[in-house]
């Protein structure tokens, strides 16, 4: 399970100034628990520019890189804080943000099995794999609709409908950016976390909302156009929630928001999912 942060702004800003001091405060506490690696990613404005990550397998809270790169400045940018699931090593490759083809993307949930996601998968993607992750293979299930022909954002709706199929009890909540978008899905099927997940939580002082509802994403737009998504535990009371199975899609040239249902594409379309 992991923590995602993300922004889309009218100008240069970096997540620190986006998140503010409580913000901030919220992250480090956060990254307590979810010590399993880090990451970010942004674009840099230029027309065109393919989203850059920089991560790493080793907590938060060591060392000075986290606060750094977090300060970075850049008019979209999105941060991870990853707490390994299903056994899977904490080393960088199986670290988010993924980069690969001009997208990045990011991943809150655990797929299982994770046999199955593989099955999902063309040879061609499986060999391109660079970690272990159900998360990488998600993220190459939509790369796969998106070389089809698909916009990157039906792309990624159908990949999450067929995911829901085949997974209705996982969180299949992302963020991917690209040069042009920011693309969050909410699609968390209710989950919460499991008992042994809550007595490890349970050992550090967090933020209000993060145990009650894990799997919630909420976002926010500023006075300046801004807008701001974030789980639990970084967003604020005040945010709105995204709605359940649904595709938030933020145009990054003027932040502007559209919000898909994860079943409208799949009633409209005549592709086969499946």
């Amino acid at each position: 399970m992991c923590r995602l942060f993300a922004y889309a702004a009218p100008q240069n800003g970096s997540a620190t100034s986006q998140l503010g001091d409580a913000g901030m405060a919220r992250m480090m506490a956060l990254a307590q628990l979810h010590a399993d690696g880090w990451g970010w990613s942004a674009v840099n404005g230029a027309e065109g520019a393919h989203p850059i990550v920089y991560k790493s397998a080793a907590p938060a809270g060591d060392g000075a890189a986290f606060s750094e790169i977090l300060s970075q400045e850049a008019p979209a940018a999105m941060v991870h804080l990853r707490w390994a699931t299903l056994g899977l090593p904490v080393k960088e490759s199986n670290t988010h943000p993924f980069l690969m083809d001009g997208l990045s993307f990011e991943h809150n949930g655990s797929l299982k099995p994770i046999s199955l996601v593989r099955s999902l998968l063309s040879d061609t993607s499986l060999n391109g794999l660079q970690g272990t992750t159900d998360s990488e293979m998600y993220f190459a299930m939509i790369r796969e609709r998106f070389a089809d022909g698909w916009s990157l954002e039906d792309a990624t709706v159908l990949t999450a409908h067929l995911l829901r199929r085949h997974f209705p009890t996982s969180s299949l909540n992302s963020v991917l950016l690209s040069s042009e978008t920011l693309i969050v899905v909410h699609s968390n099927a209710a989950n919460r976390l499991a008992g042994e997940d809550l007595e490890e939580a349970s050992q550090f002082e967090l933020p209000a909302e993060h145990t009650e509802d894990y799997f919630a994403l909420r976002w926010h737009r500023k006075s300046d156009g801004t807008v701001l998504v974030a789980s639990s535990g970084l967003a604020e009371s005040h945010w709105q929630a995204i709605p359940a199975e649904t595709v938030m899609v933020v145009t990054l040239s003027d932040c502007s928001v559209r919000m898909i249902p994860i079943t409208e594409l799949a009633l409209r379309t005549t592709e086969t999912v499946g």
